[in-house]
């Protein structure tokens, strides 16, 4: 019995990301954003200017002034003095506009989003600074874990065109936080697809995320879909490892767990030991010495398998012996009738053929095994792995789009692996 490193418990997902997001901090000030509307009397307002009333002139006058000079204290004077004074809605949004302003003096979260709501409420602020405004009273909401709030506020921002980078991010959040994964999911996607289309790489966040969500969630499917996007963008080969190590503890069948370390070693991403052990078992009761040989020298090399390993050493030792004349004969056999007609013996020999690196070689016999009654969904994803590893990539993805059993899914991750050859810097 295999002591299989996919035995590790699902549970320790969060572990096998390796990615333990911060979350998002809200700013301590929102200088700089909040549009500085120019306060002015009576008739003299124009455009989106806010007008106050007479009365209350002078006083929002010593705010601006206590604004502009930075004194803290003389604008919380100036405030106390004029609470008594403001009689209108444009009289309190001002109120409330320099509540904000003496909140970022003071660098006080609970005193800006206290004059950003006041400010939103009065239903008078500019259009051109809603989703400014909503944004930040989102991300104090976020800040403070008023999850409800932060999410009317940033679908707020959103709806007035916010461009913030981790608005996205944010909203996703805010929901998943909340147990809505259905919601965090769609933002998350929606957010995803809009950097694909603009050129940027989108945030790890946005899948790592959403993933650890619907994994708490047992909706396994649905996080190895996840995962699959997430390959497009962060291809690295501990991603690599990360995605497959889940489908290897969602897959008891060998055969699909020797398929799946294969792409493991095709995307370098066999880091630790345990995957060359298991490997080498499974490659060894398939009878395929060549590929076990081939396989322990290679985690030697990386010093992935120490050296001396007792255990690995022996199976390499005894594979040796196996192979004998096979590599050797292959061609012979590979051509003669009775290995095309027969559909086990065929896929075998292109088996074999992949093991020894022969890989374009391959090909006909997994043809001929589908011609000859086989397993077609087996012997063509193998032959498009084949096809894949003799760097013809075009056709590979022709076999792999016929892959739709219990295989598509590492049929979808060779296209990825196809379509992104090379891996973005960490």
């Amino acid at each position: 019995m295999f002591n299989r490193f996919r035995s590790m418990p699902a549970t320790a997902l969060a572990a096998v990301l390796g990615c333990a997001l911060v979350a998002t901090a809200a700013p301590a000030a929102a200088q700089d954003k909040p549009k500085k509307e120019k306060a002015k009397k009576g008739d003299e307002s124009k455009g989106s200017t806010i007008a106050v009333s007479k009365g209350f002139g002078p006083s929002v006058k010593k705010m601006m002034d206590a604004t502009n000079a930075k004194d803290a204290a003389g604008l919380q004077t100036a405030l106390t003095e004029g609470a008594g004074a403001a009689t209108t809605t444009e009289d309190r949004y001002w109120l409330a506009f320099y509540e904000l302003q003496l909140g970022i003096l003071n660098k006080d979260q609970a005193l800006q989003g206290k004059g950003l709501d006041a400010m939103l409420a009065s239903g008078i602020t500019p259009a051109e600074s809603v989703a400014t405004y909503n944004y930040y009273s989102g991300n104090f909401a976020y800040g403070a874990k008023d999850y409800a709030k932060a999410v009317q506020r940033l679908e707020a921002a959103k709806a007035a065109g916010s461009t913030e980078s981790n608005l996205s991010a944010l909203l996703m959040d805010s929901y998943l936080k909340q147990g809505q994964i259905d919601q965090g999911v769609t933002v998350a996607k929606a957010a995803i697809e809009a950097d694909r289309a603009a050129g940027k790489r989108p945030s790890d966040e946005l899948y790592v995320r959403p993933i650890q969500a619907l994994q708490a969630a047992k909706r396994n499917n649905e996080v190895l879909d996840l995962m699959t996007l997430r390959m497009r963008d962060y291809n690295q080969p501990q991603v690599w490892r990360q995605t497959l190590f889940i489908v290897l503890q969602q897959n008891t069948d060998k055969e699909i767990g020797l398929d799946v370390l294969r792409l493991m070693r095709a995307t370098n991403s066999m880091l630790q030991r345990p995957e060359y052990d298991e490997y080498a078992q499974l490659a060894t009761e398939a009878a395929l010495p060549g590929e076990v040989v081939k396989l322990i020298g290679e985690g030697r090399a990386k010093k992935v398998i120490p050296t001396p390993d007792p255990k690995l050493d022996a199976v390499e030792k005894s594979q040796k012996e196996r192979i004998g004349d096979e590599e050797s004969t292959l061609t012979a056999y590979a051509k003669r009738p009775a290995t095309l007609a027969n559909p086990k013996v065929a896929g075998a020999t292109g088996d074999a053929m992949v093991g020894y690196g022969r890989y374009a070689d391959a090909v006909p016999l997994y043809d001929a095994a589908i011609a000859a009654g086989g397993d077609k969904e087996l012997w063509t994803y193998r032959k498009g792995v084949a096809q894949a590893l003799a760097g013809d990539g075009a056709a590979a993805k022709a076999s792999f789009a016929q892959v739709a059993g219990a295989r598509k899914r590492l049929a979808d991750l060779w296209v990825v692996k196809i379509d992104n050859p090379a891996a973005p810097a960490a």
